[in-house]
């Protein structure tokens, strides 16, 4: 990247430059990204982001990397990781504040602590709450905006701003948060339970990713939304293609809408897999499956995917 140099002088964070994706995504898939960025705070983000819009290149947020498929060509631009500076959480009574870079799985189990029931279905799903309010992320019935009282972002301009549950949309896995915008933290207002009860809905869900997910393999989660009638692992099972490789990366023989990572799967296997997918299920159904996970780094239409 030509402006390197003088980015590595403006940033106060950590920077590498050619870092490669795969160190950083749960598949263990991805290239060089021209530069991989763990800001130190809100102002040294600030200014990266006004550096990246000012001289026109290409920001990607990522968080843990739990459900992205990046190619092995890299990423041209600045990879934003929210690190160790936004992984703060508090509570105050019923109330809940947490840094976009916060796991989600350490916000649940503190809920839980404390009796705070809303949160306890998504115990076990990967990521940062960041990607988790980007993607809505639900299981078993509850999803993360059900208890989302605000959000602050920052756009390219280094600029934060609030947004409140009637400034945003939400649906099955999806959200109307701008891809420029950078997820600084969230507050939810969550409701006191019966532990007891609490823990039931905890061990529910979590019996029923250990039962239905292959977990012991790397795997970004579902491939696929769940259309409207069936579910996608239905639906893909249905058309034989349990168990169906290409390369290294395989659909699982667990839950189909899985597709794993045997240890050397490319970026090109899993696409492949995708592709596959979509082409069986839309012949024999008339269904056409939209993805679940992101993909970045493609030079390809990324509509044959979508």
């Amino acid at each position: 990247m030509r402006n390197f140099d003088t980015l590595r002088t403006l940033v106060r964070g950590d920077i590498k430059e050619k870092e490669m994706m795969s160190k950083h995504t749960y598949y263990g898939i991805g290239g060089p990204a021209d530069a991989y960025i763990t800001p130190i705070d809100k102002e040294d983000l600030s200014m990266i982001l006004r550096f990246a819009y000012n001289n026109s290149i290409p920001a990607y947020f990522i968080g843990s990397g739990s459900n992205l498929l990046i190619s092995d060509d890299g990423i041209n631009g600045l990879v934003l990781n929210p690190g160790k500076a936004f992984r703060h959480i508090k509570f105050n009574d019923s109330n809940l504040y947490a840094e976009s870079g916060a796991m989600l799985g350490r916000i649940v189990r503190e809920s839980i602590k404390r009796n705070l029931s809303g949160l306890e279905s998504l115990i076990g799903v990967p990521g940062t709450l960041g990607g988790a309010l980007v993607m809505n992320a639900g299981a078993f019935g509850g999803e993360i905006s059900n208890y989302l009282k605000s959000v602050k972002i920052m756009n390219m301009k280094g600029e934060i701003k609030s947004y409140y549950p009637n400034d945003l949309n939400f649906a099955y896995r999806f959200s109307s948060f701008k891809e420029n915008e950078f997820i600084i933290s969230a507050e939810f207002t969550l409701k006191k339970e019966d532990p007891r009860i609490i823990h039931e809905r905890k061990d529910i869900a979590n019996l029923g990713r250990k039962t239905n997910q292959p977990l012991k393999f790397r795997s970004a989660g579902s491939v696929f939304k769940n259309p409207k009638k069936f579910a996608a692992g239905y639906l893909i099972d249905k058309v034989g293609l349990k168990g169906t490789k290409i390369g290294d990366a395989e659909i699982s023989k667990h839950h189909a809408n899985f597709f794993i990572n045997n240890g050397r799967a490319s970026s090109s296997d899993i696409l492949g897999l995708i592709k596959l997918a979509k082409k069986k299920v839309k012949k024999e159904f008339n269904i056409n499956l939209e993805l679940e996970i992101k993909l970045i780094g493609f030079k390809e239409k990324i509509e044959l995917c979508n």
